[in-house]
Protein backbone atom coordinates (compact mmCIF):
# COMPACT_ATOMS: atom_id res chain seq x y z
CA UNK A 1 0.00 0.00 0.00
CA UNK A 2 1.42 3.25 -0.82
CA UNK A 3 0.22 6.72 0.02
CA UNK A 4 -1.30 7.51 -3.44
CA UNK A 5 -3.99 4.47 -2.45
CA UNK A 6 -4.78 6.03 0.71
CA UNK A 7 -7.88 8.06 0.55
CA UNK A 8 -7.70 11.70 2.05
CA UNK A 9 -9.92 11.53 4.79
CA UNK A 10 -7.68 8.14 6.34
CA UNK A 11 -4.45 9.80 5.47
CA UNK A 12 -5.73 12.66 7.91
CA UNK A 13 -6.49 10.15 10.62
CA UNK A 14 -3.66 8.53 10.15
CA UNK A 15 -1.13 11.85 10.39
CA UNK A 16 -3.33 12.73 13.45
CA UNK A 17 -2.89 9.14 15.30
CA UNK A 18 0.79 9.24 14.81
CA UNK A 19 0.71 12.93 15.78
CA UNK A 20 -0.52 12.73 19.27
CA UNK A 21 1.27 9.10 19.58
CA UNK A 22 3.99 10.77 19.39
CA UNK A 23 3.00 13.81 21.36
CA UNK A 24 1.89 11.34 24.32
CA UNK A 25 5.46 9.47 23.59
CA UNK A 26 7.09 12.94 24.32
CA UNK A 27 4.61 13.14 27.41
CA UNK A 28 6.30 10.14 28.71
CA UNK A 29 9.95 10.70 28.53
CA UNK A 30 10.35 13.75 30.15
CA UNK A 31 13.68 12.12 30.58
CA UNK A 32 14.28 13.42 27.24
CA UNK A 33 15.39 17.13 27.14
CA UNK A 34 14.38 19.70 24.38
CA UNK A 35 18.23 20.50 23.85
CA UNK A 36 18.97 16.47 23.15
CA UNK A 37 16.16 16.62 20.49
CA UNK A 38 17.53 19.60 18.81
CA UNK A 39 20.93 18.85 18.68
CA UNK A 40 19.54 15.00 17.56
CA UNK A 41 16.78 16.28 15.02
CA UNK A 42 16.77 19.93 14.97
CA UNK A 43 13.37 20.08 16.37
CA UNK A 44 11.78 19.71 19.97
CA UNK A 45 8.51 20.00 21.73
CA UNK A 46 8.62 24.04 21.36
CA UNK A 47 9.24 23.45 17.90
CA UNK A 48 5.93 20.80 17.56
CA UNK A 49 4.01 23.50 20.17
CA UNK A 50 5.13 26.12 17.71
CA UNK A 51 4.09 24.44 14.34
CA UNK A 52 0.76 23.30 16.25
CA UNK A 53 -0.14 27.15 17.30
CA UNK A 54 0.89 28.29 13.46
CA UNK A 55 -1.47 26.07 11.87
CA UNK A 56 -4.47 26.76 14.13
CA UNK A 57 -3.76 30.34 13.47
CA UNK A 58 -4.02 29.57 9.80
CA UNK A 59 -7.54 27.95 10.54
CA UNK A 60 -8.86 31.45 11.94
CA UNK A 61 -8.40 29.66 15.82
CA UNK A 62 -6.90 32.19 18.21
CA UNK A 63 -4.18 29.86 20.06
CA UNK A 64 -1.09 31.31 21.97
CA UNK A 65 1.82 29.96 22.27
CA UNK A 66 1.25 28.94 25.79
CA UNK A 67 -2.28 27.20 24.79
CA UNK A 68 -0.43 25.05 22.15
CA UNK A 69 2.80 24.38 24.79
CA UNK A 70 -0.12 22.92 26.93
CA UNK A 71 -1.23 20.87 24.40
CA UNK A 72 2.40 19.04 23.77
CA UNK A 73 3.68 19.22 27.05
CA UNK A 74 0.12 18.11 28.87
CA UNK A 75 1.03 21.10 31.39
CA UNK A 76 1.67 24.62 31.86
CA UNK A 77 5.18 24.79 30.04
CA UNK A 78 6.44 26.72 33.31
CA UNK A 79 5.59 23.48 35.66
CA UNK A 80 6.81 20.81 32.56
CA UNK A 81 10.14 23.27 33.13
CA UNK A 82 10.34 23.37 36.98
CA UNK A 83 9.27 19.76 36.71
CA UNK A 84 12.09 17.84 34.01
CA UNK A 85 13.99 20.40 32.69
CA UNK A 86 17.98 20.02 33.44
CA UNK A 87 20.96 22.13 33.15
CA UNK A 88 22.72 22.03 29.56
CA UNK A 89 26.23 21.07 30.20
CA UNK A 90 28.89 23.08 27.65
CA UNK A 91 28.71 20.68 24.82
CA UNK A 92 25.04 20.68 24.21
CA UNK A 93 25.44 24.38 24.56
CA UNK A 94 27.70 24.80 21.89
CA UNK A 95 26.48 22.16 20.08
CA UNK A 96 22.65 23.50 20.20
CA UNK A 97 24.51 26.84 18.86
CA UNK A 98 25.74 25.58 15.92
CA UNK A 99 21.99 23.90 15.02
CA UNK A 100 20.75 27.29 15.35
CA UNK A 101 23.62 29.22 13.44
CA UNK A 102 22.92 26.43 10.64
CA UNK A 103 19.37 27.32 10.15
CA UNK A 104 18.32 23.67 9.68
CA UNK A 105 15.83 23.71 12.86
CA UNK A 106 12.43 23.55 13.36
Amino acid sequence: MSEQNIDSQTQLELEAAAYRRMRDHLRARTDVQNIDMMNLTGFCRNCLSRWYMEEANEKGLSLDKAGAREIVYGMPYDEWRDKYQTEANDEKKAKFDQVMDSGQHG
